[in-house]
């Protein structure tokens, strides 16, 4: 029998104004009625503007593919965000946005992805080692291992310096505080605000953005410096504080590199922790499917195999695959219709919310089977192949799409890997995680495994962290 991914409950399909901004700065998914799952539109209306979450991939194509520039990132989500990010490309729009992707998308052309690979493998290495010691404990909280070596990577491949670095581990350290004092959404989200009036950030939210941003000034005017000295390390900040705008021949600042920073540190690390917790889960969950997993890598050392063996890694790839379809890090994107539309007989009118939920997309239960099942092999059958070009989105689509994403699938397939081979994951049905959003979709109260070092078993094969 498939393994039913848990997902939160439903909220009730009418509440008060109220009780939906509670239940929003609480957790974005259990504010959503259950109809979401099976609508094709829906429409919410407040007092002051009014938001249509959909689903239709003809109408999804038109505002990520074939008219972004009528539908550009909306302030609502930046209200929340801006303390950290700044006016970082995750934010920006029109002119600002496309300079910025021009100076950021030559770091992440699938060249540099394998020119970082080996980063890649240092950092799981550590990571094996690091929960070795751990292994003999009644119950493993996975999401701080992965948020650790996911953290690892970024360090590694940005700046050259592992997370045990001491600016790189007080970096980790503020966004973990950051992410337990920032809601995803504020008041600045839900009224029109005037931009002097303060947002009515928590004072602990804003302590952390300072900080973390003063800790990220520190490594890029560190590296500035080197830049101009000549030594500086060939990893992705050098290439993009060195990469000039092909149309102006201009440069980031540090303060927009801070930005960028920020960002890449949002989407790399944390995205990228929350992905890969849920991938061992459901594994865990799903222990043949594990079986199967080992078997793939029985004559392959990931942290020492060629980046060409990513290709051997088609179970392991798609069980990662799946798990961004099931717990999509980032479970919504919010777009403003610059022009009047018509969708599905209603009247969009200019200034509208388009809300597109990679959350509920992805368990939409007229465009996948089984949609709230786990099915690796659903992504080896034809019949996967229409849902996934209509309905798949993890890292959003057309010309906003995450310059990262090879490097996200790449990192995620490599770690996941990594800690399959050395351990064997066990899930206990006491501690069944119940998903949330704030920043990302993370587990309500973590995500607890037993956790066994094959190492140390006869016959397991050598150590992969060694």
């Amino acid at each position: 029998m498939t393994l039913q991914a848990p997902k939160p409950a439903a909220r009730a399909e009418k509440v008060s104004l109220r009780r939906h901004l509670q239940l929003f700065r609480r957790d974005i998914l259990s504010a959503q009625p259950a109809r979401l799952y099976r609508a094709w539109m829906a429409e919410f209306r407040t007092p002051f503007f009014r938001s249509y979450l959909v689903n239709d991939p003809e109408i999804l194509r038109e505002v990520l593919s074939d008219r972004p520039e009528d539908f550009p990132k909306s302030d609502r989500i930046g209200e929340g965000l801006r303390p950290l990010l700044g006016d970082s490309v995750f934010l920006t729009n029109g002119a600002d946005w496309a300079r910025q992707r021009r100076i950021i998308d030559p770091a992440f052309e699938r060249g540099r992805v394998k020119d970082s690979f080996a980063d890649m493998q240092a950092a799981a290495g550590t990571a094996l080692a690091r929960l070795a010691p751990r292994a003999a404990a009644d119950l493993v909280e996975i999401e701080e291992v992965c948020a650790h070596a996911a953290a690892d990577v970024i360090f590694r491949t940005l700046f050259s310096v592992p997370i045990e670095d001491e600016i790189a581990g007080q970096v980790f350290a503020a966004f973990r505080a950051h992410q337990r004092s920032q809601p995803i959404l504020n008041l600045g989200a839900f009224l029109p605000l005037p931009r002097w009036l303060p947002r009515g950030h928590q004072r602990a939210t804003q302590d952390t953005a300072r900080h973390l941003r003063r800790l990220i000034t520190e490594l890029t005017e560190a590296r500035a410096a080197e830049i101009a000295a000549g030594r500086a390390s060939r990893d992705l900040a050098t290439k993009i504080m060195t990469t000039p705008d092909p149309e102006t021949g201009a440069r980031f600042s540090t303060d927009e590199m801070v930005d960028q920073v920020a960002i890449f540190f949002l989407a790399g690390h944390e995205t990228s922790a929350s992905a890969l917790a849920w991938a061992l889960y459901l594994l865990a969950a799903a222990p043949e499917v594990q079986d199967r997993v080992r078997a793939e890598l029985a004559d392959l050392d990931p942290c020492t195999m060629a980046f060409a063996d990513l290709s051997r890694l088609r179970l392991t790839r798609d069980v990662y695959r799946e798990a961004l379809r099931l717990y999509p890090p980032v479970p919504m994107m919010v777009r403003e219709a610059q022009k009047s539309r018509r969708w599905r007989d209603r009247a969009i009118r200019k200034g509208a919310q388009v809300v597109l939920s990679p959350w509920h997309l992805h368990r939409h239960t007229r465009l996948w089977s089984d949609p709230d099942g786990f099915d690796p092999d659903r992504w080896q059958r034809d019949e996967t192949r229409e849902s996934q070009r209509q309905a798949y989105m993890p890292f959003s689509a057309g010309p906003r799409v995450c310059p990262g994403a090879g490097f996200a699938m790449a990192e995620g397939t490599l770690l996941l890997a990594a800690l399959v081979k050395r351990f064997a994951f066990t899930a206990d049905p006491a501690h069944v995680p119940v998903p949330e959003a704030h920043l990302t979709v993370r587990a309500r109260h973590g995500i607890w495994l037993r956790v066994e070092d094959r190492a140390a078993q006869p016959g397991a094969g050598p150590d992969p962290s060694r």
